[in-house]
């Protein structure tokens, strides 16, 4: 090979180092870069993966990074795209309840019902109402009637108690009115009964809530009929019960093992394990 050739290979072999060279230099400030995330899409088949341009991650490790939707502890997603409306009108039932309740049952002397209008207005009338209308959204069919049902029963409750609407001023005779409640009473007893029998293959909390809750409107509407206050202060005692058993079950519904210590423990009723075996 002459001296000639041999210095034109040389040069283009240095060439050839010096684009190799400037390549790696080029790819290296293009890691360097910051390039901005154009796409954003979930993968798997809950939709558990979250695709972050060329990155995957979980949707757990960001709901636990950007803490969650107000939730105290870690939180797990939900599967289901919306939350659970029924622990929220079970509290407001609850409440509601206690409130009239220990009125009912003369605590501390009181015989006076009126501070329970406020709640049963808004509480256990709208919230309850609300909260029965997204369990519809959620096609729960029992859920939406027996929530926005009692809603229904609460605001009616409450605009027969102001004298606005003049619902008691209407009658001149208290016998007429004290009947005209046991009436009114009357239909939620059927109407309570008719939820019983629809939660009998449910849990021993759940029928508990609505067996006390029919004994809780029975004794009211007795004592109406009969104008008996031993029987209304029963009723009372009854419908403490039925608040406490109604916040166990909204417990069950919002307490998990992400957020609490104490989780409420479902024991089914013997008709509920029937079904589930045969389903």
């Amino acid at each position: 090979m002459s001296d000639k050739e041999s210095q034109m290979l040389n040069t283009s072999q240095s060439q050839e180092r010096a684009i190799d060279a400037g390549c790696d230099d080029l790819q290296e400030d293009v890691e360097h870069q910051q390039v901005p995330v154009s796409k954003v899409f979930t993968s798997g088949e809950r939709d558990e993966y979250v695709m972050i341009g060329r990155t995957k991650v979980l949707r757990s490790e960001l709901w636990n990074a950007f803490g969650g939707d107000l939730q105290p502890g870690i939180h797990a997603p939900p599967p289901r795209r919306f939350a659970n409306p029924a622990p929220l009108g079970l509290c407001g039932f609850a409440l509601t309840t206690f409130v009239l309740s220990m009125s009912n049952a003369r605590a501390m002397g009181i015989t006076v019902a009126n501070v329970a209008v406020g709640p049963a207005f808004f509480y256990g009338g709208i919230i309850q109402l609300l909260s029965g209308m997204w369990e519809i959204s959620l096609d729960n069919t029992f859920g939406g009637t027996v929530l926005s049902s009692y809603g229904g029963f609460w605001l009616s409750w409450a605009a027969i108690q102001i004298d606005w609407f003049g619902i008691q001023r209407a009658y001149d005779d208290p016998i007429m009115l004290n009947n005209g409640l046991g009436f009114f009473l009357l239909g939620w007893v059927i109407f309570t009964l008719m939820v019983l029998i629809c939660t009998v293959k449910s849990t021993v909390a759940f029928f508990s809530l609505f067996f006390f809750l029919e004994m809780t409107f029975l004794l009211l509407t007795i004592g109406e009929f009969t104008r008996s206050v031993g029987v209304t202060r029963a009723a009372g005692v009854f419908g403490v019960i039925t608040s406490f058993l109604g916040w166990y079950n909204a417990l069950a519904g919002f307490a998990t093992r992400e957020n609490s210590y104490f989780v409420a423990t479902a024991v089914p009723l013997p008709g509920a394990k029937r079904a589930q075996v045969h389903s």
